[in-house]
């Protein structure tokens, strides 16, 4: 009896001994162990680090997005799960990352919709002018990320894509357009070199508008500004502030053309690795991440148009003649209907459920 205590005293010490060597960091998997032990669920999960990024302006929404959804699901899984995230193009530009995470470089995106049309055709559907102009976010909010046809149907674009969908942060704010011309009526448009992103549907909606669309890397447009090689260009409120706009462009026109919409993508073979609990805390993370920042985005909206102005920036508001006078154009119906017929008809599904939402 006595050697069978003094055997378990021996063992006592032992795991005990090892626990301290581990505590001081005793070799480089016990460093990784003991850096985040995690909780609940994820205790017994393995570590897993995601690579995300984005090429947001500098304190942009896209890259507040990213960066809350990362802090989230480290919260979330005590650590066991993180995201080693990359704001304002540090890994690229929009058409770097993409191709970066279609390949499993990395495994999260943040981005607008328009860059993605080239793997995704579908998200061509965002590209329908001014198709959002007249809902609220919450409505908008319904469709996109709601249970829809709609949203299972774009779900399936990028699981096609070999990505997964995770969510589109919007509250139905916009692009708008700077110039150096004042813009009060759809001819002043006529001739205007405004620089685009490189999606033939945006750039066939100036061109239907007799405007010359330039498409240009982010990172040149100030200087092209400057230089006069272009004379426009079209950004959410907060890049043009953040990317000090203002300082090369007088006019600030409410154009409301395009929703302005973050994604947040996921690789999907990434995704599909995951352990299904780490999914559920992604996807947490995910909602968490847009319902805390979707109700800012109205203020920072207003809030940076109000800096615009009294930085010198003269605005622009349209009444309802001049949208319906650009949704009549000829060229921008032909533009509506190749989009709709391109993309199986999902624009009719989300024009749609867009009024069925606003209801």
């Amino acid at each position: 009896m006595k050697k069978s205590m003094r055997k378990l005293a021996s063992a006592v010490l032992a795991g005990l001994m090892v626990a301290s060597l581990t505590a001081c960091g005793g070799g480089d998997d016990a460093k990784k162990d003991t850096k985040s032990a995690g909780k609940g669920d994820f205790a017994n999960l393995k570590e897993v680090e995601l690579i995300g990024a984005d090429t947001a302006a500098k304190d942009a929404i896209g890259q507040k997005f990213g960066e809350a959804v990362a802090k989230n699901v480290a919260d979330i899984t005590g650590g066991k799960l993180k995201i080693d995230y990359h704001p304002n193009g540090e890994l690229g530009g929009d058409e770097d990352l993409i191709r970066q995470l279609k390949s499993n470089d990395i495994q999260i995106v943040v981005c607008q919709m328009a860059p993605l049309t080239a793997v995704i055709p579908e998200t061509a559907v965002f590209d329908l002018p001014m198709s959002f102009a007249k809902y609220k976010g919450d409505a908008i909010d319904k469709v996109l990320n709601g249970n829809g046809e709609f949203n299972k149907k774009l779900s399936a674009a990028y699981d096609k894509a070999g990505l997964h969908y995770l969510g589109i942060l919007q509250n139905g704010t916009f692009r708008l357009t700077t110039a150096n011309r004042d813009l009060k009526t759809v001819d002043d448009y006529k001739g205007l070199k405004i620089r685009t992103m490189s999606n033939k549907n945006h750039m066939d909606f100036w061109s239907a508008l007799g405007a010359n669309p330039t498409p240009l890397a982010f990172s040149e447009l100030y200087f092209a500004l400057q230089s006069g090689t272009v004379d426009a260009e079209e950004n959410a409120s907060d890049t043009i502030v953040n990317s000090n706009f203002n300082e090369v462009q007088k006019y600030l026109a409410d154009t409301n053309h395009i929703l302005y919409a973050n994604q947040m993508a996921i690789n999907k073979k990434a995704y599909d690795s995951l352990d299904p609990a780490y999914q559920k805390a992604l996807n947490q993370a995910v909602k968490q991440a847009m319902d805390e920042l979707r109700p800012t985005l109205e203020k920072v909206d207003k809030d940076n148009k109000d800096i615009l102005k009294k930085r010198g920036m003269t605005e622009i508001t349209y009444d309802k003649s001049f949208f319906d006078q650009v949704l009549n154009n000829e060229g921008v119906k032909a533009l509506y209907k190749k989009i709709d017929d391109q993309i199986g008809g999902l624009g009719t599904t989300l024009m749609k459920e867009l009024d069925a939402a606003s209801k």
